[in-house]
């Protein structure tokens, strides 16, 4: 496994990461810990956590993915892990803090209390990249920066990031942090993926400008890119799960991602992974780590089946004909996911 700085900062990582957004939902603890072993195993050393976790969110198990990771961070030399979780910020209609009744501003009551709660249900005295889970533009950033920057001062957090920003956005945190001398964000974590590349245009440039790390989530498009959605709507799958009996929110998110372009695409990856010898999963998650303004990819997991095919990407490196073809998929179907889902990205 590879090992990447976030940003500028002091944190090393390894170039693929664990996401634990199933654990308490798709995966029970039991489960939720053998995941995180064979991760742990296979070298990965960076987990990614959120206090709205599990997904998706409800009052009765808000906070319920950190306390279970916690109990296993007990297990290894909490050093030598290196560990990120979110405040939830506005949501935007997706991820909205049950817990909180819709009052969810940045502001310096939500980050501090967040982050106090976040530490005690992970059982550590520290978090090792505390991020924004969703921007609020109606903040100034400077006070958002301000508050995160006094976290790291007292020694609860020791390296910022956003998640689910703007271009935008992100030059407007730079430009706060060195006007004002406060904390910048080291790292972006947004959605990227074959059937959504859109980071490779204006973020990757302020990403590489400006020292910012990429964590990309959803690799596999959401499990498309696995593909399971291929021929029909797979049992005990998420998305099955939305457009079945999902609510309208929900629905319109699985839509983003189950739909004819990005089965097409699936369909054409699918055939580019056999003639190398590999899976559409480890291509999938392979193609994002070869992008230089990533520094760790997210992947998750409901089954221990599913991990290892993720897994098997880590000394996958593609040549540049394959990344070619891969290219001139995207020229034919561009942007798979449908705009409507993106307007917030």
């Amino acid at each position: 496994m590879q090992q990447r700085r976030l940003g500028s900062s002091g944190l090393v990582v390894s170039d693929i990461c664990m996401g634990t957004m199933t654990f308490g939902q798709q995966c029970d603890e039991p489960l939720s810990h053998q995941i995180c072993d064979l991760a742990w195993e296979s070298g990965i050393d960076f987990f990614d956590a959120a206090e709205v976790y599990p997904v998706p969110p409800s009052a009765e198990k808000f906070g319920l993915t950190e306390e279970i990771f916690g109990r296993w961070l007990k297990t290894k030399p909490r050093e030598a892990v290196v560990v990120a979780t979110k405040v939830t910020g506005p949501g935007h209609g997706w991820f909205t803090p049950p817990v909180r009744h819709g009052k969810t501003a940045l502001d310096r009551r939500q980050i501090v209390k967040a982050c106090e709660d976040s530490l005690r249900r992970l059982g550590t005295d520290y978090i090792d990249l505390y991020q924004t889970h969703w921007p609020d533009h109606g903040m100034p950033y400077e006070e958002v920066l301000g508050v995160l920057t006094e976290l790291r001062d007292e020694g609860k957090v020791r390296v910022i990031g956003a998640s689910n920003e703007t271009s935008w956005g992100m030059m407007k945190a730079c430009w706060a942090a060195d006007v004002c001398g406060v904390d910048r964000y080291e790292t972006v974590q947004n959605n990227f993926s074959l059937i959504n590349r859109r980071c490779e245009s204006e973020l990757a440039q302020v990403c590489r400008q400006e020292g910012i790390s990429l964590l990309p989530y959803s690799p596999l498009g959401g499990g498309v890119l696995t593909g399971k959605y291929q021929d029909e709507l797979p049992d005990g799958a998420r998305f099955t799960a939305y457009l079945k009996t999902g609510e309208d929110r929900q629905k319109r998110m699985a839509q983003r991602f189950v739909n004819e372009r990005s089965l097409e695409t699936t369909r054409r990856l699918t055939e580019i992974a056999k003639s190398i010898g590999t899976t559409v999963t480890a291509l999938s998650v392979a193609w994002s780590r070869q992008h230089d303004f990533v520094a760790s990819t997210i992947i998750g997991a409901t089954t221990l089946e599913q991990l290892g095919q993720s897994l098997a990407a880590k000394d996958l490196v593609l040549d540049d004909q394959t990344m070619a073809r891969i290219d001139s998929v995207d020229v034919d179907i561009p942007t798979p996911m449908t705009e409507d889902g993106l307007r917030r990205l």
